[in-house]
């Protein structure tokens, strides 16, 4: 198997993220609860596509790439750090976003907005136009441009959340449970992956935010990452949970979410985000009172940022 380190990546982040427990919420849920704060991961406002750009844009630099493409919703954090990231190690970040959402300038658009960052918007609800159209803009700008997916979720991206599995067992803590909220895949596939790989024992939980196949995308993504490592693992559905906390809609506050967010707040002034991690937390709250965990458990909540969302809530 690869070594991780043997992977071109620019450092971006501030690592490792900090484990604590949440004292008041473990006793309202009578069971171990613990968070990890990739939302100090220091860039922007910190979260989880840090990770999985250290290693997207090193390939970024190594093919030569003056320009970086990427995309999301209006709202898009991975959007938001992409261009954090590309202009602090020189490349010119382009986003093109679909047209849905809280497009005035309000929360992660704000933020773009104070970077300076070129920011183009699609109606469409087909990603398959938007990489046609940052083809097109790539081609008629004549430089070399790199591509990134939504929510940098790929093979390659998704080895930031198997880098991530590693250093939670370097905190020298064992965990009974994992659970991260899923949006496009990637940081679901690698820490599965890399539980797998790192962390024994431990079951890792997928909180779906959105309504795509990830029953699909995610042993897809797992297999794919595992082909880079050249890990010869074998991938099934033993491999990790899936649970829909979708709610409405995608990027559309659900009841449970809120109140998730509300709890969080109150009980450990820590602040979720209503698309991603305040979904996700409800599903841990579901999953503790439907008994899915014992009161000697150890459940770690990845708390994958998010915060500028909270701001275009409107």
């Amino acid at each position: 198997m690869k070594q991780l380190n043997e992977f071109e990546r620019i450092p971006l982040g501030i690592f490792p993220t900090p484990i604590h427990k949440l004292e008041h919420i473990s006793k309202k849920l009578h069971t171990n609860v613990f968070v990890k704060r990739d939302d100090l991961t220091g860039l922007g406002l910190g979260g989880n596509k840090v990770r999985k750009l250290e290693f997207l844009l090193a390939d970024a630099k190594r093919q030569g790439a003056q320009v970086v493409f990427t995309t999301g919703g209006a709202q898009s954090n991975h959007a938001m750090l992409t261009a954090a990231a590309a202009g602090k190690v020189g490349l010119k970040p382009i986003l093109i976003l679909k047209k849905r959402g809280v497009t005035e300038r309000l929360g992660n658009q704000l933020l773009e907005h104070l970077m300076g960052t070129e920011v183009r918007f699609m109606d469409t609800d087909d990603y398959a136009d938007i990489y046609a159209e940052m083809d097109r803009v790539g081609q008629m700008l004549g430089v070399p441009y790199y591509k990134i997916p939504c929510g940098g979720s790929n093979a390659l991206g998704s080895l930031g959340y198997v880098d991530c599995a590693r250093e939670i067992r370097e905190q020298g803590m064992h965990f009974d449970h994992i659970v991260c909220a899923e949006g496009s895949g990637g940081t679901m596939a690698g820490m599965a992956l890399g539980a797998k790989l790192f962390l024994p024992g431990t079951k890792v939980h997928g909180m779906m935010v959105d309504t795509d196949p990830f029953d699909q995308i995610t042993p897809a993504l797992m297999r794919e990452a595992a082909a880079l490592l050249e890990a010869g693992v074998e991938i099934g559905p033993k491999d990790y949970h899936l649970a829909d906390m979708c709610g409405p809609g995608y990027a559309i506050p659900s009841q449970e979410g809120n109140e998730a967010i509300s709890m969080m707040a109150k009980e450990e002034g820590i602040f979720l985000d209503p698309v991603y991690t305040g979904k996700a937390f409800a599903g841990l709250v579901k999953m503790a009172a439907e008994g899915a965990f014992r009161e000697t458990d150890n459940v770690l909540f990845l708390h994958s940022g998010g915060a500028g969302g909270l701001f275009a809530v409107l």
